[in-house]
């Protein structure tokens, strides 16, 4: 699921607007990105915990010459799964229920304020859903033309192969 995936299905889970979600989601993901790169922790009970880990410099050993070597200090960001998160993901029974359409997302379920000026606008967005799996199977033709295209350099390779024996000969006739 990608990010656009992501907001029109908590857009038809919560009844709000695609675009007033993928706001939501925008300022959520910069807030905990800030916050969390100046050192506090987040906990978003039930999900998940994010942290700034700093690890200080510290000696290790090299393991195929065994020599001690020195290893750096690093920082590192760490987001831990909560309880309620890993039983939900273990055992999907548990797992919050969705509406029917959520996933994977049904377009019909999406709140939409038509245009009071121009009614006709919902239709084009309809026409323009449609044409989308179109792409999609055009894209499944191009796989098809890259076996062609292998099935070509084949026959590259056997020519290449017929290139010295023209050249055994003329080393014999240089001899001569």
């Amino acid at each position: 699921m990608n990010r656009k995936e992501l907001v029109r299905a908590v857009a038809a889970h919560t009844g709000q607007e695609v675009k007033v979600v993928d706001a939501i989601l925008a300022g959520a993901n910069e807030v905990i990105t800030s916050i969390v790169a100046q050192g506090e922790v987040i906990t978003v009970p039930g999900f998940a915990k994010y942290a700034k880990i700093e690890r200080q410099a510290r000696m290790g050993r090299n393991p195929a010459t065994g020599e001690q070597i020195k290893i750096k200090a690093s920082k590192r960001a760490r987001i831990t799964p909560l309880k309620a998160f890993k039983d939900a993901v273990m055992n999907p029974t548990s797992a919050p229920k969705l509406a029917k359409g959520v996933w994977p997302t049904d377009p019909a379920l999406l709140v939409r304020k038509p245009a009071p000026s121009a009614p006709s606008a919902p239709a084009k967005k309809a026409v323009a859903k449609k044409a989308a799996p179109a792409k999609k199977s055009t894209a499944k033709k191009a796989p098809a033309k890259k076996a062609a295209a292998k099935k070509a350099a084949p026959a590259k390779k056997s020519t290449a192969k017929k290139a010295p024996a023209k050249k055994a000969p003329a080393k014999k006739t240089a001899r001569r």
